[in-house]
């Protein structure tokens, strides 16, 4: 699968690298971003983390709770670390969505500093010329022109206004803390 999409599997794998986790705490985490990374089907869930299981790239650990069901407690495994380091590692597509991007912002810590500078600066390109066609196509727009077209594309380049100052400053922050890695200060 290409980097530029998040299959599922590698999210999850993402997921436990930042700590173990439960089906329902991972169920509660994507809820929480649901409006940004859109709402993975609760049903793949358990299969998925039951694939991933099968092919030993995570583990399980059954927790015994009074009065209730055991807790499956899932870790991901060095096998687990290493398909998603090779995923990690493939060059992302040009025109990756949003969502796409997000989920891959979820995982930042599982990238390399210029592998987490590269995806920021590739989204910044991908915004700059989606708010180009925004612009040039506001220019041109004439002035009996639907109100409802007119606020979509006000809204248009709002957004992609605002996400480029912010992809400005992450990429400014982030250039400036690999700096600061790499001179020890």
């Amino acid at each position: 699968m290409p980097a530029g999409t998040v299959s599922f599997r590698h999210f999850i794998l993402g997921l436990l690298t930042q700590q173990p986790m439960s089906g329902y705490d991972i169920k509660h985490f994507l809820k929480s971003l649901s409006w940004l990374i859109g709402s993975p089907s609760f049903g793949s869930l358990y299969p998925t983390l039951h694939t991933l299981l099968k092919d030993g790239l995570v583990t399980v650990e059954v927790v015994p709770r009074e009065s209730k069901p055991p807790r499956k407690i899932y870790s991901i495994t060095g096998t687990g670390q290493q398909v998603l380091k090779e995923w990690i590692n493939q060059p992302a597509t040009a025109n990756a969505p949003l969502k796409a991007f997000a989920m891959r912002l979820v995982l930042a810590s599982n990238f390399s500093s210029a592998g987490l500078i590269e995806l920021v600066q590739q989204r910044r390109a991908q915004v700059a010329a989606h708010h180009a066609i925004l612009e040039q196509t506001a220019k041109t727009m004439e002035e009996e022109t639907d109100l409802g077209q007119r606020l979509a594309l006000e809204y248009g380049l709002a957004l992609a206004f605002a996400e480029l100052v912010w992809l400005d400053n992450i990429i400014s922050d982030l250039i400036h803390a690999k700096a600061n890695s790499t001179t020890g200060s």
